[in-house]
């Protein structure tokens, strides 16, 4: 699949060239701009929250849908996620323990994460605060970002599938966001520190980060899904240093027992897909060692166009901005648990006419008409894989 504005068109209803997104459909005021870049779009992407005010006016000016269409997902029988009725805590703030972590990114990731894996507790509006640490580990950090906005590293709910005991969280602390400054030699960057502390706290066998990403290739369509036991970093800015450069870092391959029945349930949400999407999403499971498919961490706003413009073919299957971080904390932990990226195209390549900005409009615009609705099908991915375990 290739995105065009006539694709956006087809399927949002409006052309974002000649029909801009007003400003009042915009969380994040700058990327409305005229002289927004791609720094702006990209934060647009991370606040956008399809149930503010905003992200209301956006479905109004557009067709696309808010998750209160949301259809009930059939789950097998003693399958389904039960959401604890208070989330499980610890002294002082600390994250329980449990079998599984799971870990999203933006808020409308979030929304869908919740809907499925906690049904009943929303993230923005029920999850627990989680403040843990976030003195010290918030100086690293730089004013406005959105950790410091919230004045917290993220918030969770807690759960039981196929009888593990889960964390669900969604991260306030990002990669691209939270500073633009390389670590002193031997340091730290913020968003290692939030993921270390977690991993440390809730000390699963597994760990799952999971939410949109942008395909790479024509191949993919909104709502694929990319489970990958390989992630690298593409750095071409400011993490343009060792060791970030070229780093990749391999996980053991997952389960994939429950692939088929949650192929089955993606058909329960499909119909709120673009319907420029033909068939049923795919579920790709890359294989070890093969860097060519893996998940890639770039520390700039980039995302596939039809003339590579950022030079992303055969780095991988799709694009995001901070899995890769997990690979490198886990790799130096000395109790390492295992870990999985589950990433599901919510931006499939775009077509390379006008402007790269104009480009960016259109992968923007199809991040907030689809982005909750392709994480939807990722989030009933890491139920597959978590009742594998």
């Amino acid at each position: 699949m290739i995105a065009d504005r006539a694709w956006v068109e087809r399927n949002l209803g409006f052309d974002p060239a000649t029909t801009p997104v007003p400003e009042a459909a915009f969380e994040f005021k700058k990327a409305a701009k005229p002289d927004s870049g791609p720094e702006d779009l990209q934060r647009e992407i991370i606040d956008f929250d399809s149930e503010s005010p905003a992200g209301l006016q956006f479905l109004a000016f557009s067709t696309a849908t808010g998750l209160s269409r949301f259809t009930d997902i059939p789950w097998p029988k003693g399958l389904a996620p039960k959401t604890d009725s208070s989330a499980r805590t610890r002294q002082g703030g600390r994250l329980p323990y449990a079998d599984v972590l799971v870990v999203t990114w933006t808020v409308d990731e979030g929304h869908a994460l919740s809907r499925v894996l906690t049904p009943g507790k929303d993230s923005s509006n029920d999850y627990r605060s989680y403040t843990h640490g976030y003195t010290t580990i918030s100086r690293k950090m730089r004013k406005g970002c959105p950790a410091i906005n919230a004045k917290r590293l993220g918030a969770y709910w807690t759960a039981t599938i196929a009888g593990k005991k889960v964390v669900v969280f969604k991260s306030d602390s990002h990669l691209s966001q939270d500073t633009k400054q390389l670590p002193a030699k031997n340091g730290t960057l913020p968003n290692e520190d939030v993921w270390a502390q977690i991993i440390e706290e809730v000390n699963p066998k597994l760990v799952i980060t999971t939410g949109t990403a942008g395909g790479i290739g024509k191949e993919f369509e909104v709502g694929d899904v990319i489970v990958s036991p390989v992630v690298r970093f593409d750095c071409q800015r400011w993490l343009k240093a060792p060791p970030y450069v070229g780093a990749h870092y391999q996980a053991s391959p997952p389960s994939t027992k429950f692939f088929g029945k949650a192929k089955q349930l993606f058909k329960a949400n499909f119909k709120q897909l673009p319907r420029d999407d033909k068939r049923q999403p795919k579920i790709v499971l890359v294989p070890p060692g093969r860097l060519s498919s893996s998940v890639v961490t770039t520390d700039f706003f980039g995302f596939d166009t039809s003339n590579n413009k950022y030079k992303l073919w055969g780095q991988g299957d799709v694009s995001e901005m901070g899995d890769a971080i997990l690979g490198r904390v886990v790799s130096r932990m000395q109790t390492k648990p295992r870990w999985i990226a589950v990433r599901n195209v919510s931006d499939p390549q775009i077509k390379a006419v006008g402007t790269i900005k104009d480009q960016g409009k259109v992968a923007a615009a199809i991040y907030k008409g689809f982005g909750r609705w392709s994480s939807v099908c990722s989030a009933i991915v890491c139920w597959a894989l978590i009742a594998a375990e």
